[in-house]
């Protein structure tokens, strides 16, 4: 099993579109696939196609050990993945988790119980650098970094990167960048480009060959609860995030 954080405290660059559609991606691959939201905006668990105001379990049941993994996990029928959704009530578990022994392995400890039920697990990490996405990192092999190719870019970058490196130092030995994804893709401007060859420049093949583009169709399908491939299997969006999905395939053959 292997299991990647879609993190960026930065907000905006396509983290929850990444995980959904990498989720899917990854199942219409004949893999299977667990996606967890860990961000109390419960966009992921909303593109899912479930309420978030209706959830009989969430992840932060499961964080503060009230039920187990195995009974918050949902079947996203569409997207033929599974999901641990949340929901804004995931906001109290900053605080709720303060006093709690071993606070940041919460995740990492709930995700044994299943550990060979999947060949992927996805996390949807919160636009911020907090408990919640410390639980991600601890519990994740790899991070996968959307980046938005813009002018702040890589100022952005740097901080998440002296983060993992902490993370790795500290609690997790394993964790390291998976792969970098440039997202809202446009090549016609001259500054995509530049950024695209400043990203290059500094990490090399860790940034994935496959570019996500600008997508009205992309934008689009989250609203029907769909990821993009029920949406519009034949739009450029669709077809960058299963040349991604494979991509991630492969590096994840490599690295075992």
């Amino acid at each position: 099993m292997q299991t990647f954080a879609i993190a960026n405290q930065k907000g905006g660059v396509g983290k929850t579109t990444t995980a959904v559609n990498l989720a899917a991606g990854l199942a219409r691959s004949y893999k299977k696939v667990l996606l967890i939201d860990m961000d109390p905006q419960g966009n992921a668990t909303t593109a899912s196609a479930f309420d978030k105001n209706e959830l009989p379990n969430s992840i932060l049941e499961v964080l503060m050990n009230e039920v187990s993994i195995e009974d918050a996990i949902q079947k996203c029928e569409s997207g033929k993945y599974d999901i641990l959704p949340a929901n804004g009530e995931l906001t109290s578990a900053e605080v709720e988790l303060l006093n709690e022994l071993m606070r940041e392995q919460r995740l990492k400890h709930a995700l044994m119980r299943v550990d060979g039920d999947y060949d992927f697990v996805i996390i949807d990490c919160p636009p911020s650098l907090n408990m919640l996405t410390l639980n991600a990192l601890v519990a994740a092999d790899g991070v996968i970094i959307p980046v938005q190719c813009e002018f702040f870019a890589l100022e952005g970058l740097s901080a998440l990167v002296q983060t993992i490196k902490k993370v790795e130092q500290v609690a997790n030995k394993y964790l390291h960048i998976e792969g970098i994804v440039m997202t809202m893709y446009d090549s016609r401007t001259t500054l995509t480009i530049d950024v695209s060859k400043q990203l290059t420049q500094h990490f090399g093949d860790i940034v994935y060959k496959t570019s996500i583009p600008r997508n009205i169709r992309l934008a689009e399908a989250p609203s029907h609860g769909l990821a993009i491939f029920d949406y519009d299997k034949d739009s450029k969006g669709a077809i960058s995030y299963m040349g991604l999905a494979a991509e991630v395939i492969r590096r994840a053959k490599t690295n075992k």
